[in-house]
């Protein structure tokens, strides 16, 4: 009889693919994780098709499961007339998904609207951080989503708020966001008032009103109680509130970061974007007509100019401060949320360039499933001990949690690194990843000791940065206590005309506050930051400027002019101009009009009584917008070609003229304004149309008509 050896069989049970050794494995090749008798599934996308594309397969109707349908427009029923049957399996899946569609909104910045696109560095900042995007040449895909703070997401875009302006760089080295805004500083110094902030400028919670708006008595009753809040709403009493569009706003980190170079020599840094159009603004009526007209403005204006090819560029800025053990610079600390670093101060360095370049393609699985979170740093950024940033860092991945169902949001195609992932992180409601291997956990040997940890110097460090002996306790530092000299240099900063919007602002927003001390508190805040601004909104409330003692510090540095949007020339290309004709309208003229303006990069929009196709003599012309459709807010500018009267085409024209954009008009089309305005600046008539229209883009370029 033949003895055989146990070790001439296969015993099954073995936990792993490897025979472990008796020491941690520290090194080699990263091994198969699989055993001979363990297959996942096929790596298909969503939609099944084999090689991961994502759009739907096939030409016939399914089920999610892939059954195909022949009928989808009846329930099974007993007889024609009898009740639905429980057995009705497609009826069961497709009212249940469609019960299930909706997720929670974000508790902030809830209305949004993003896009794609490309960072190009310029190298500049590889003095100062060892990060691989950061350098020379260097291009990394980037989705930038912009959002309203305080609405809902069936709010409109164009109300008074701070903005959003998030991106997420999706790096060689893994995923970096910049969470950030369009305003430089906050509402609160400590992450743990940001509760407070949220619910006193949410709706009231008896009537649910009003949206999306702080012109009411809880957001004063706070930000006029917690002076802190002074700056940020200063800001956002500005034109800064109401931008004319997310391509022309301006973004901000608002915190201090720390960056890190190859030789671990630290430097502090605040990030700026700089829009290559300019930084821009609507008047209040504009914003208050776009939002019931047009609620959707902002997130349209982003999706045509990037369809015509006019696509939204950026440049990505830093201000660099020595990494003192004081953090601060010329008096400003820098861990002060509430605070910024005029750019007189520290000028803004230019370290790349952001070219949004594709709209996605769908909403909910992009703009709404994306999830930001200041945690997701690269090597060679990281945070500072900025109180507000280090709340932030826990806040962002608990509501990705809530809000997305589970701690796999990361696995989400708009959330997934263009990096390799190896984490350890396992299960999890909406677990899409198939892992192998028997060992999820450090230190190991039965998966070949895998993953193993970045050489030094290769991977993510956290600064070692020294920390004071102190002592628990829930205070702040005494720097902290300055709530008026930056809100007072901020205004002081302004032009006439921005300081008067300002002041109506306020005005309005008081005015719409219903308890008298909230509106007499207010008017103390304003006295401790400029008296002619105090004097002004109470005026407009009728009531008294109160007498404050003036105990603030001096400002910290002359008026800042880059705090001001008034000034200066910027490209027009993807702008809008009204280019009104009718039936009497010659055909060369209208030609003529809309060569030069193609030629400047601008869209023109030919708006007549109807739309379709209107004749011009032997040629015709397509209509973009009708006069019923047409308001002048969609407008930068108006070309009138008119030959008869129109109450809507004087509408339109008044509200351009009123809110300081340039009119062109042959003497036909000038008919239609309003008397006396052919004398004012920024209106050009003239029957040589393209000169005419020269001297309207020209005038663009300021984005509105000052003097007027």
């Amino acid at each position: 009889m033949m003895s055989l050896s146990i070790n001439e069989f296969d015993v099954p049970g073995a936990p792993s693919a490897l025979t472990p050794e008796k020491a941690e494995p520290t090194s080699g090749p990263v091994p198969r994780l699989t055993k001979d008798d363990q297959s996942g599934p096929d790596r298909i996308s969503p939609t099944g098709a084999a090689d991961g594309d994502r759009r739907q397969q096939g030409e016939t109707l399914t089920t999610a499961q892939g059954a195909r349908l022949t009928d989808t427009d009846h329930s099974l029923k007993a007889g024609p007339r009898g009740p639905i049957l429980l057995q009705d399996h497609h009826f069961r899946e497709k009212i249940t998904h469609f019960d299930h569609e909706r997720i929670p909104e974000r508790v902030v910045h809830a209305r949004g609207a993003a896009a794609h696109g490309v960072f190009r560095a310029n190298g500049a900042a590889e003095n100062i951080t060892s990060a691989a995007f950061l350098r020379k040449d260097v291009e990394t895909p980037v989705f930038v989503r912009f959002s309203t703070v305080l609405g809902s997401r069936g709010s409109a875009d164009t109300v008074r708020d701070t903005r959003g302006f998030a991106t997420k760089f999706y790096t060689e080295d893994g995923t970096f966001d910049l969470v950030g805004n369009n305003i430089p500083v906050f509402f609160i110094q400590d992450a743990i008032k940001f509760p407070d902030i949220i619910h006193a400028g949410k709706p009231h919670p008896d009537r649910e009103i009003p949206q999306a708006q702080s012109a009411h008595d809880t957001f004063w009753d706070f930000v006029t109680l917690h002076t802190e809040a002074t700056a940020h709403t200063m800001w956002n009493m500005s034109d800064r509130g109401i931008p004319r569009s997310y391509r022309m706003m301006e973004g901000f980190g608002v915190h201090t970061f720390r960056m890190v170079d190859a030789d671990g020599k630290t430097s502090l840094v605040k990030f700026h974007w700089k829009p290559r159009l300019g930084v821009h603004s609507l008047v209040w009526e504009e914003a208050q007509i776009a939002a019931g007209v047009d609620p959707d403005f902002h997130r349209r204006d982003l999706a045509d100019a990037i369809e015509s090819g006019a696509y939204p560029e950026w440049t990505l800025g830093v201000q660099v401060f020595p990494d003192t053990p004081e953090q601060e610079f010329e008096g400003i600390d820098l861990l002060d949320p509430t605070k910024f670093v005029p750019e007189e101060l520290a000028p803004v360095q230019p370290i790349g360039v952001m070219t949004l370049n594709a709209n996605p393609t769908n909403y909910f699985a992009e703009t709404e499933q994306v999830a930001f979170h200041p945690g997701h740093l690269v090597p060679g950024i990281d945070v500072t001990d900025d109180p507000l940033l280090q709340g932030r860092l826990f806040s962002y991945l608990d509501t990705q949690i809530s809000r997305l169902g589970g701690p796999n949001f990361g696995q989400l195609p708009i959330n997934r690194p263009h990096a390799p992932v190896n984490d350890m992180l396992r299960d999890g409601m909406h677990q899409t990843a198939v892992h192998d291997g028997v060992a999820p956990y450090k230190p190991n040997s039965l998966d070949g000791g895998c993953p193993f940890t970045a050489a030094p110097g290769t991977g993510f460090v956290d600064v070692p940065v020294p920390i004071e002996a102190t002592t628990k306790q829930r205070t702040k530092p005494s720097s902290f206590d300055d709530h008026f000299s930056q809100p007072r240099l901020f205004y002081t900063s302004l032009s006439e005309v921005e300081q008067r919007h300002l002041a109506d602002a306020y005005s309005f927003e008081l005015g719409k506050c219903f308890e008298q001390p909230i509106k007499e508190r207010a008017l103390e805040v304003l006295a401790r930051v400029d008296k002619t601004l105090c004097e002004r909104v109470a005026g407009s409330l009728g009531l008294p400027v109160p007498e404050v003692a003036d105990s603030e510090p001096d400002l910290p540095s002359s008026p800042s002019a880059a705090l001001s949007q008034i000034g200066g020339e910027w490209p027009v290309e993807g702008r809008n101009v009204a280019v009104l004709v009718d039936e009497g309208s010659a055909a060369d003229s209208v030609e003529a009009v809309l060569d030069v303006l193609s030629g400047h990069g601008v869209v023109p929009l030919v708006t007549a009584p109807n739309g379709g196709r209107l004749a011009l003599g032997d040629s015709a012309v397509t209509v973009s917008r009708t006069y019923d459709t047409a308001r002048s807010i969609e407008f930068d500018a108006v070309l009138s070609l008119t030959t008869e009267p129109d109450g809507r085409v004087v509408r339109l024209l008044d509200e351009a003229f009123r809110h300081g954009k340039a009119v062109g008009a042959d003497s036909n089309g000038a008919e239609g304004l309003a008397s006396g305005a052919r004398e004012k600046p920024g209106v050009h008539v003239g029957d040589d149309l393209r000169q005419v229209t020269d001297q309207v883009v020209e005038l663009m370029r300021s984005h509105r008509v000052w003097q007027r």
